[in-house]
Order: C-alpha cells, then sequence, then structure tokens
C-alpha cells in the first residue's frame, strides 16, 4: 500500500521573492513565482561534501524517505538544478521529495563543480555567446572526455549504488533548465545508463550538439526513454539559432528518430498540461507543454513525470528498455477533436482524418455606428456541418439545395442551421450561435467552439489558429499549438534545415 503524499505549509516570503535565498535553509519559508513555487526545506535531506570523481570538493544532497528497506532494491534518480542554483534548491522547487515518500525511491540532487553551471559541451555559438554573459554567467564548456560533472554524476551513481541497495535497472536523471541541457548531454552520450530521462525548463540545446548538418542524428548513448516539459512563456536559450517552435519542434524529433518512435502520438490535455505520448519501437518520447507557465519547473513536475513516465521504465542488462506500465497509463483522451485554420485534415479518436474541406477562421465583425469602419469582435474556427455529425454521431441532413440542413443528435436532439444566419434552431426553440453559417462547396460551415460548448457542454480551448475540443478541463498552449497543426498538415518528419552560416 501506498504512502500518502502530504503537503507541509510553509511561510510566504511575499516581501523578498528571491529566487534562492539562503534564509531557506532549515526552515519552512516558502518562495512563489509563475515558474517556480517551492516548498518548506524537507527534514531529510542531507548534505553531503567531499571528491567525487573530479579535482573539485563536490556538494550533492540526499533524500532517503523513510520507509527505505536496505534488503529491498530501490529506484534512484537525480535531479540536477538550474543555472546558478543549488543541490538543496532543486529540491525544495520539485515534487522529488513527495515521490520518494509515497514509492519509496531514493533522490539525490547533486550542484554543479563550478560556478552552480553545469560543465556542457561547447562549440562556435556556445564561445560566441559566452563572450556576450557577465562573470558569474560564463558557461562551464569542455569535451565529453574532460567533462568535470559527468564524471562528478557517473561517480555518484556509482557511490549510492554502493552505499545503497540501488535497484540498477531503475536508474533515472532529471533536470531543469541549465540542469536539464545538462540531463540532455548525458542522455546523448551515457542514455544507456538510465531507465529514463527528464528534461524540464524547456531548455533544448543547440540543435548543431543534437545534429550533422545532413541531419544525422549525433547519439552515443542510444535509445533512451526521454520526457520533454517545456513551459509555455519559456522561449529558448541566446544560442539557439531558430525560432522556438522550430527549436522544441527539432529537439522533440532528435528522440523521435533515436528511439524510432512512431510521428503520430496519443494526444492528451489535462488542464494545464498539454502532453503528446509517442511510442517507440526502442524506447518511448513524452512531451508537455505547460500553459501559462514562465521559464522553471512546475511543483508538480516531478509527480507527473514518474507517475506517467519512470514509475513503470527498466533498463535491463543486456540493455533493452521495457514498460511495465506507468502508475498513470499513458493514453490519448478518451473523447478530442482538434482542427486548425486552412487544414482539412483534423485529429479525432486519437488519429489523424480527413474532413474533406478545410477548417475556416471566420471573424464576427461590428460595422454599426463605425462610420464606414469594422471592428473584430470575435473569430472563431468553422468547419463543415458532416464532420460536425462524424464527430457526435448525429445524423446530417440537407435542403435539396444544401443552404440549410438539419442535425438529429444521438440523445434526439434536433437542430436546424441556415446558410448566412446566426440563428439555430433547437427543438424548436431559436438560439444565436458565435457567428454566422457559411456556405462553401455544398457544406455548410458552423463554429466548432460554439457547438462543443453551448450543444454538448463540453471544453473548447484554442490558441490562435489551433481549437481543441474534449470532455474535461483543457487549456491549449502555444508549442502544442505549433505541435498539432505540424499532425494537421503532415509537417511531423525531420527535413534539412536552412543552417545559418557560423
Amino acid at each position: 500500500m501506498e504512502n500518502k503524499i502530504i503537503i507541509l505549509p510553509g511561510t510566504p516570503d511575499d516581501d523578498n521573492r528571491e529566487y534562492l535565498p539562503e534564509s531557506i535553509i532549515g526552515t519552512d519559508l516558502v518562495v512563489n513565482e509563475n515558474g517556480n513555487n517551492s516548498q518548506p526545506y524537507p527534514k531529510r535531506l542531507e548534505e553531503h561534501v567531499g571528491f567525487m570523481g573530479n579535482e573539485f570538493k563536490n556538494t550533492w544532497y540526499e533524500y532517503v524517505p523513510e520507509r527505505y528497506d536496505p534488503s529491498k532494491k530501490t529506484p534512484l534518480v537525480i535531479s540536477n538544478h538550474g543555472g546558478l542554483m543549488t543541490g538543496w534548491g532543486q529540491c525544495i522547487y520539485t515534487s522529488w521529495t513527495h515521490v520518494a515518500d509515497r514509492d519509496n525511491v531514493i533522490v539525490i540532487f547533486p550542484s554543479a563543480s563550478a560556478k552552480r553551471l553545469w560543465t556542457l559541451e561547447g562549440g562556435v555559438i556556445e564561445d560566441r555567446v559566452n563572450a556576450q554573459m557577465p562573470p558569474e554567467m560564463v558557461q562551464n564548456l569542455a569535451d565529453i572526455d574532460e567533462n568535470c560533472d559527468v564524471r562528478f554524476v557517473k561517480a555518484l551513481i556509482a557511490y549510492a549504488c554502493g552505499k545503497y541497495n540501488i535497484d540498477a535497472e531503475r536508474i533515472f536523471m532529471q533536470g531543469m533548465s541549465n540542469g536539464s541541457m545538462f540531463t540532455a548531454q548525458f542522455e546523448k552520450y551515457f542514455g544507456n545508463m538510465l531507465a529514463g530521462g527528464a528534461n524540464s525548463g524547456g531548455s533544448t540545446p543547440n540543435l548543431r550538439q543534437i545534429y550533422e548538418e545532413d541531419m544525422t542524428v549525433k547519439n552515443v548513448g542510444g535509445p533512451t526513454p526521454v520526457w520533454h516539459s517545456v513551459p509555455e512563456t519559456n522561449g529558448c536559450p541566446p544560442w539557439c539559432e531558430f525560432d522556438d517552435n522550430t527549436c522544441y519542434k527539432y529537439a522533440r524529433l532528435y528522440w523521435l528518430t533515436v528511439n524510432e518512435c512512431d510521428n503520430i502520438p496519443e494526444i492528451s490535455i489535462v488542464g494545464e498540461h498539454n502532453m503528446a505520448f509517442y511510442k517507440g519501437k526502442k524506447a518511448d518520447y513524452v512531451y508537455m507543454d505547460i500553459k501559462n507557465r514562465d521559464h522553471g519547473q512546475t511543483l508538480d513536475e516531478a509527480c507527473v513525470v514518474w507517475d506517467y513516465f519512470f514509475s513503470g521504465l527498466r533498463r535491463k542488462s543486456d540493455g533493452a528498455v521495457v514498460d511495465e506500465g506507468p502508475r498513470i497509463a499513458r493514453k490519448g483522451d478518451a473523447f478530442g477533436i482538434a482542427v486548425a485554420d486552412g487544414a482539412a485534415k483534423a485529429w479525432f479518436g486519437n488519429a489523424v482524418v480527413d474532413m474533406g474541406m478545410p477548417a475556416i477562421k471566420w471573424q464576427k465583425l461590428k460595422y454599426h455606428g463605425l462610420n464606414g469602419g469594422q471592428k473584430v469582435k470575435g473569430e472563431y474556427l468553422t468547419v463543415p456541418l458532416s464532420f460536425i455529425a462524424e464527430c457526435f454521431q448525429a445524423a446530417c441532413s440537407y435542403s435539396d439545395d444544401t443552404l440549410s440542413a438539419a442535425l438529429r443528435l444521438a440523445d434526439g436532439r434536433t437542430l436546424q442551421f441556415a446558410r448566412g444566419s446566426i440563428g439555430c434552431v433547437i427543438e424548436n426553440d431559436l438560439r444565436s450561435m458565435y457567428c454566422e453559417a457559411l456556405h462553401r462547396n455544398g457544406e455548410l460551415y458552423i463554429s466548432l467552439e460554439w457547438f462543443a460548448r453551448f450543444v454538448m457542454n463540453l471544453t473548447a480551448t484554442r490558441f490562435e489558429d489551433v481549437l481543441y475540443v474534449t470532455d474535461h478541463h483543457a487549456e491549449l498552449s502555444d508549442t502544442f499549438a505549433a505541435l498539432i497543426r505540424d499532425l494537421l498538415t503532415g509537417d511531423y518528419e525531420l527535413r534539412q534545415l536552412d543552417w545559418p552560416k557560423l
């Protein structure tokens, strides 16, 4: 039986929301801002200092759950902090200690060997970025064989396996921001040491570090289960040579290629968590975009990664990845529809389907009293009535001239529409829609948002020109809308990038 997760009350330091005040250590002070929310300093968190794999006197923090049983094999998580942070800071800004207490997991939070920045691979672009940074932000750069932090973390894993009864098949790594880039680097070279990795805070490596000019992937560690989290308003690091959506897309396609994943995922949007679950021949990949979040990691992110992903993964001694089934199944929403302006294909039943004609974004305009001018009072995505009938198992019948139509819903209700009218007759009651019915190529188009919300009492969430409809609370985010658009337009495979000249 699981232990219960219990969150403890903290004392908000609302007058001083400094990111990592030393006064937090050993207290119940908590910090909250849109990107990082902390918990009180855990009493069981132990600081350790010593030489570990390199020439530095390193610091790391160990969290061992109270019910740890030395006679039983126990999973290990290495969780890497963001730039200018510490191991203890990574601990309080995550929920890994809650995972540890509930599921009997040992978690180690290392502090980077030098300057509170993890050592990464370097190149021309990184050198140029370093030259523009203040001294405290100059990144540590080194080839992988000379990387002091890689040596530190590998030695730390060996140390933990010697000190505790660690399950060698269940060693995981997670990192945030600068720690995410270090984790991605570790996955690239030493993924075969891990049962799974998770990259939080949206940080993506310079694409030149993971692709050759001809788009061949650079990978040594082999297939690795990877989870990639992106806060919606995160942006990309200064060395990214392409726009944000391109960088995230090709960081995603990198692991789809290495893990030999299907290009079409299952999609689930639960609240602010926008998740795409990709199934791979060698290993799975998960992409999550978090609505309305700035750079950082959510307090629940560790629990979400564990529950949907790490909890079921094993790396066997022969290198094969086995998924025994996570705590929460990675499945797409039981009911979900997605459409994009101009796309003739839609998302329905966790598959790309053909609507026959493209969705149309239509503006509701205000003219009266504007002396010939106009104001846009609303924009709505309209779709063919026949597609709505298909999705909702309704019978659709048109007049001979196709200018009016009727729907009979599965629950027996009847609806009637007509070209150019904003009215809809529902069971002999007239009700206004969001915008008038359009007529295109023998089909009536109506607002999918209106139909989902008003007629079917569903959630309809939109970002720019992409709309998602489901039967529970959901909030569509920026880069996830771009992912859906790519699925509906067929632009979801690797293609040659127009590399900027160095």
